[in-house]
């Protein structure tokens, strides 16, 4: 399990991706996220989850998050992505 960090804005975006991103080759055949810890983000987390979600599936490894704030997936429904990040049962 990846897990990120409590804080994920603009400014840590490119180096909590590069640290997911590293992470990958250890994770079996699904990428399970752990966002529990964030509680401070921005619409970056957003891209941030997205473009590792991007990476794991093309390297065909599952994907899943767990433990979105509800306030990330509001943001999520409001870009229009929550389908990316949310299982059905969830949103």
């Amino acid at each position: 399990m990846l897990v990120l960090p409590p804080e994920l804005t603009h400014k840590q975006a490119s180096p909590c991706l590069r640290m997911l991103v590293q992470g990958l080759p250890s994770q079996a055949t699904k990428v399970v996220v752990d966002a529990t810890a964030l509680t401070h983000f921005d619409s970056s987390a957003l891209a941030v989850l997205i473009e590792f979600r991007r990476a794991s599936l093309a390297r065909g490894k599952g994907f899943e998050i767990r433990g979105l704030a509800p306030r990330l997936v509001d943001l999520a429904g409001l870009y229009g992505v929550e389908e990316l990040l949310v299982p059905q049962a969830q949103a």
